[in-house]
């Protein structure tokens, strides 16, 4: 027969109302939960952008003209009316957090199907390295196209 374990267990906490400022800074939030979350916004950031995107697209293809227009504009930057203008490397930065979107999503979407792909790799340690490996690649390709968009290379 088996015994029953008659020991007291600790009290868990109850968190029946939880309160934003207080309770949810002290949460840690694993690595893998962190890729998930800058998955959806790299998803977000690229669907809000998409109309600058197909903008860059259709500038630089349309005519020679129009791609002297394209850079221009993240050289000196877009003019809105003769006051205004938004400065070149403002343009620049919008492209850079593009292109993060891009990186993180694809790569961090790649990350997903092999884990859907492949059921053995679903475990802890798979999905802590995977998500640093994630992480790790989209800022290093990265810093690799926004070198080259700020003209480092």
């Amino acid at each position: 027969m088996t015994e029953l374990d008659t020991s007291p267990h600790p009290k868990r906490p109850e968190f029946r109302n939880i309160n934003a400022f207080t309770d949810l800074p002290g949460y840690r939030l694993p690595l893998a939960g962190l890729v998930s979350i800058l998955h959806r916004i790299s998803g977000a950031i690229m669907f809000v952008l998409l109309p600058f995107i197909i903008w860059m697209f259709d500038v630089s293809v349309s005519s020679e003209i129009s791609f002297d227009r394209f850079k221009r504009v993240f050289n000196v930057g877009l003019p809105l009316s003769r006051e205004s203008l938004v400065p070149g490397w403002f343009m620049k930065l919008v492209a850079l957090v593009l292109i993060w979107a891009f990186m993180h999503h694809l790569i961090a979407g790649l990350r997903h199907l092999w884990m859907d792909v492949s059921h053995e790799a679903v475990t802890k340690s798979f999905g802590k390295s995977s998500a640093a490996a994630a992480l790790a690649f989209s800022i290093g390709l990265t810093a690799v196209f926004g070198a080259k968009l700020f003209g480092a290379y």
